[in-house]
């Protein structure tokens, strides 16, 4: 007779067990085609654990990569050559960007920053299409790739080539995915009613009053039309080297398999689809013990701990200006401050701040000593701060950082202090709050034990999934039909309009009737003349 306690423990044991059930997949032969910058960085990370796994990997890279290696023991690279250096129109962007926010909210601003995005993010994917058009003329590298014989492609839909070059090869496809080329990925792939989930960039929650859902369904539409734009790119690489032609938007939508970057710990809820699998999460792992020499200055901090501050691997540094009124700030606080920044060093600079080329991010978010977290909101850094729990003071520059920090906000998690609030006066407020104030700590602790209370960890969903497409050649059953459907029928107009014109039909019918019947009895009842 199994008692309540065995029970419990059979409860815990059986999606543990289950996995050792699973025939074990042999090593894959894995094409990665990945995109450069931070997605990368958790890209790499996969790549790392399929690779101790016993898969072989090839990985597409450009020439000009800034991150992706030619040489690595991970993988075998097949480079393409390019002139063209994507970083200079990234670097320009994000400088003007900076510029821009810092002279304050206006509709102006806005649309001056809306347009700036839009020029850069269509360089991106003109980049990346001709990477795609490099690999797929090149008659040699193509017999190559077919010859290899590959199980599947894993890539980043952020571009769109990556999933073009899957259908050329006819191959099952992986996404490592929360952006797609239209936007983030739930809004192309699951419902998704307007009334209760924000658009990125609109600076909304799940909870939104009617003035909100205007103002979300004004940014829906905006974004709607610039990723339709933006496609267009796409659309000579599918016609030219997909036989029958193709669709950039059908061919996303019939990925077997969504790892998506985020869980509902982090995200707010919503409609979700069968192929979407929850990785948020899945680069954290335990910190790990310090350097030596760092490990001396944390514990020099004594009870009032340690600040940590990095604003990304992309960003260099704010203005002068900010960054010394920053560096004034942590002079006067009590606390011991490592600060990554790369920039010119700051005039202000106290002694009880250590500046850095790179750290060891989440070791030190996983110190017990560290209080806080001053960050740029980018997706790697806020789930490793939700991983070790410690709240997090953001300043948001671009893309989605602001979405990233406002959910951490609304959680009473962090606090967000945008850059053109951003002086020492609020910075200094800021970070007083969240050391002082225990809900903030108390809070993102309580997202930690959440996020980390699983059957298993997002790594091995990952790695689950990946070899599950590999022994069943693809994932077909989980995919909706939806992609086949014009949008008309999605949203089921075309039945809609039938039952309308039915309804008419039948209204009209029984009006005619009824006065047919009036003018029949009106001449019966009307007098007779003399």
């Amino acid at each position: 007779m199994i008692t309540g306690e065995m029970h419990h423990t059979f409860g815990v044991f059986f999606p543990l067990s289950f996995l050792f059930l699973v025939s074990p997949c042999s090593g894959g032969n894995i094409l990665v085609y990945p995109v450069d910058g931070s997605h990368w960085i958790n890209m790499k990370v996969l790549v790392e654990e399929l690779h101790a796994k016993g898969h072989k990997m090839t990985v597409i890279r450009p020439s000009n990569s800034w991150y992706i290696k030619e040489n690595s023991p991970l993988y075998t690279s097949i480079t393409i050559k390019l002139e063209e250096d994507f970083k200079n129109v990234f670097d320009l962007y994000l400088e003007e960007q900076i510029r821009v926010q810092r002279e304050g909210a206006s509709l102006l601003s806005f649309f001056r920053l809306n347009n700036q995005f839009m020029t850069m993010f269509t360089q991106a994917h003109g980049f990346w299409c001709d990477v795609a058009k490099k690999v797929l003329e090149d008659k040699k590298l193509v017999k190559q790739l077919i010859d290899s014989k590959y199980d599947l492609v894993l890539t980043d839909p952020f571009t769109g080539s990556g999933v073009i070059l899957a259908k050329y090869l006819n191959l099952p496809v992986v996404f490592n995915v929360r952006w797609i080329t239209r936007g983030e990925g739930h809004f192309f792939m699951a419902p998704s009613p307007l009334s209760y989930i924000p658009v990125p960039g609109s600076g909304l929650t799940d909870k939104m009053d009617f003035i909100q859902r205007i103002k979300n369904m004004f940014f829906y539409s905006i974004i709607k039309f610039q990723e339709d734009k933006v496609l267009l790119i796409y659309d000579e690489l599918c016609n030219k080297h997909i036989e029958g032609g193709c669709s950039i938007v059908s061919l996303l939508q019939q990925a077997d398999i969504w790892l998506f970057r985020s869980d509902f710990v982090f995200d707010f809820p919503r409609p979700t689809m069968p192929n979407m699998v929850y990785i948020g999460g899945f680069q954290c792992k335990p910190a790990e013990p310090l350097p030596a020499d760092l490990e001396k200055f944390v514990q020099s901090s004594g009870e009032h701990g340690v600040i940590i501050m990095s604003l990304g691997a992309l960003v260099n540094g704010l203005p002068n200006d900010i960054t010394d009124e920053i560096a004034t700030v942590f002079s006067k606080m009590p606390q011991k401050v490592i600060w990554r920044h790369t920039g010119d060093r700051p005039s202000t600079l106290g002694n009880n701040t250590l500046i850095v080329d790179w750290m060891p991010q989440k070791d030190l978010l996983g110190h017990p000593q560290v209080k806080v977290f001053v960050a740029h909101g980018g997706t790697n850094g806020v789930q490793e701060a939700i991983y070790h729990g410690v709240p997090v003071l953001g300043i948001p520059l671009f893309f989605d950082q602001y979405d990233n920090l406002l959910r951490l906000q609304e959680r009473g998690a962090g606090k967000i202090i945008q850059l053109a609030d951003l002086n020492s006066h609020s910075f200094e407020k800021g970070l007083k709050d969240l050391l002082h104030d225990s809900s903030y700590r108390e809070n993102i602790q309580r997202l930690s034990r959440l996020h980390k209370d699983k059957p298993i960890s997002p790594m091995e969903d990952c790695i689950f999934w990946i070899e599950y497409v590999i022994r069943h050649k693809g994932a077909r059953h989980l995919i909706s039909e939806a992609y086949k459907m014009p949008w008309y029928s999605y949203h089921s107009l075309d039945v809609l309009l039938l039952l309308l014109a039915v309804l008419m039909v039948l209204l009209y019918s029984i009006y005619a009737v009824f006065r047919c019947l009036c003018c029949r009895r009106k001449r019966k009842t009307k007098p007779k003349q003399n």
